[in-house]
């Protein structure tokens, strides 16, 4: 289905681009904790969202 290299060519990709990503959140963590401080709350409002309406998709099937 793939060849060798491009799976190699895969992992690397996959290794290069997850060091660059830690490496950029790294550098702009100061900046994330003093424009992003609340965003934790909208995360925990979508997920119960979804899980409120995955519960009554389940309840009234």
């Amino acid at each position: 289905m793939f060849s060798k290299g491009q799976i190699y060519f895969a992992i690397l990709f996959i290794i290069v681009f997850a060091i660059v990503i830690a490496y950029t959140y790294r550098k702009d963590l100061k900046l994330h904790k003093k424009f992003y401080s609340g965003s934790i709350w909208v995360l925990i409002a979508f997920i119960s969202f979804i899980l409120f309406i995955s519960a009554i998709k389940f309840f009234f099937k």
